[in-house]
């Protein structure tokens, strides 16, 4: 059955552009072609989109996404591999919650002191401007 590249995009949720890009990068491998030179994907290639676009959805990244298909076409392997790539995914999630709450716990402070009038007086501008808790010293955080 031969499937363009639109239908391959539409079926797995994705779009044509993100297909032609995932072929360069070689999360796709590169399709056969048809007589008349259009790209033909099979099955498999929607159950690989699928996959990637399912990793990207829960924040994996490309390089990740990359790894996790690499073990998912050793079939036999030990999924050892594919824990370790998912612990260190969870740990960064959870490090990234950690400084959104402290992010949240600032901002809370910040527009707790909000009292309204001029800008002049904004106790927001003055936090803003008060750049000793970044943590770096640099103008915002960088």
């Amino acid at each position: 059955m031969t499937m363009k590249i639109g239908e391959l995009a539409r079926r797995a949720g994705s779009t044509s552009e993100t297909v032609r890009y995932y072929e360069r990068i070689g999360l796709l491998p590169r399709p056969g072609r048809t007589d008349s030179n259009y790209r033909d994907y099979s099955e498999e290639d929607v159950e690989r989109l699928a996959f990637i676009r399912h990793a990207r959805s829960l924040g994996f990244e490309l390089d990740d996404a990359a790894s996790l298909l690499k073990l998912a076409d050793a079939v036999g392997a030990d999924c050892g591999k594919v824990d370790a790539v998912a612990q260190r995914h969870l740990e960064a999630i959870e490090a990234k919650i950690l400084k959104l709450q402290s992010l949240q716990q600032e901002l809370r402070a910040i527009l707790a002191q909000c009292q309204g009038g001029a800008i002049s007086s904004c106790r927001i501008i003055g936090a803003m401007r008060d750049h000793s808790g970044c943590g770096t010293g640099h103008v915002g955080g960088q």
